[in-house]
């Protein structure tokens, strides 16, 4: 306990201080009266947190204007043939160019050989967007199951009370009750603080791979444009006999 206190101390010193010290003060003390079963609480708040920002920060940087960027791949195999497209594909970062590079690189064997890249490495990018949401939905669930264990205990401590003292007062049981209230508030808080960026995350991924399939199908169809001589951003070539005969 006096461990536990020392702790307390140090993270009271480490916290902001709210003008006037109200809520932050009184934030602690909650935290303090629910005794041990709060720190893991609060630990996996901390690495719920930790995982959160660094996979909003990574799917923010992968995230990207998909169009524009394919009608420069587009232009590119336009202008200069696959090597161009190869080249602003390397220069882009993100799992759209990733995809893109993984496909043009194997456009000499045809298109089943690019539509099979195009799929094998999307399911590897989606892989690496989904990093570290399983340890999150993780810490969602554990986060109230650990108050409630709390709420046990603090139950059990309220009837040990009542057999030592073999009297039934409100006063007796209110500490007990109390760290059973005061962990499970805290646990539910967490797994919705935390729910909060997870479901973020996961529309997000869902966004950037929906974006990722459907560029992907374009630049096939470019492909498929490109070896039939046609124009590859769409704009259709008028043949020379119908330009003779107008």
């Amino acid at each position: 306990m006096v461990i536990l206190d020392k702790l307390t101390a140090h993270l009271l010193l480490l916290l902001p201080q709210a003008s006037g010290g109200g809520a932050i003060n009184v934030l602690v003390e909650r935290f303090n009266e629910g005794g041990p079963w709060m720190w893991p609480v609060l630990i996996c708040l901390i690495i719920g947190l930790a995982i959160s920002f660094e996979r909003i920060i990574s799917l923010n940087l992968a995230d990207i204007n998909t169009q524009a960027f394919l009608q420069r791949v587009k232009q590119a195999l336009e202008d200069g043939g696959i090597p161009a497209a190869e080249n602003v594909c390397a220069k882009k970062r993100g799992p759209v160019a990733s995809v893109f590079q993984a496909g043009l690189l194997r456009a000499d064997e045809g298109v089943d050989a690019v539509e099979e890249a195009v799929v094998s490495y999307g399911s590897i990018e989606m892989s690496f967007l989904e990093r570290g949401l399983v340890w999150l939905s993780l810490f969602i669930s554990v986060a109230p199951m650990l108050g409630f264990l709390g709420t046990v205990i603090g139950m059990i401590q309220a009837f040990d009370a009542i057999e030592s003292a073999g009297d039934i007062s409100p006063r007796l049981v209110a500490g007990g009750i109390k760290v059973a209230l005061l962990t499970t508030a805290f646990g539910l808080i967490v797994a919705v603080i935390l729910q909060f960026f997870y479901n973020y995350a996961v529309s997000k991924i869902d966004r950037i791979v929906a974006e990722m399939e459907d560029a992907s199908i374009e630049l096939v169809d470019a492909l498929v444009a490109l070896e039939r001589g046609e124009s590859v951003t769409g704009e259709k070539a008028i043949p020379e006999s119908v330009g003779e005969n107008e």
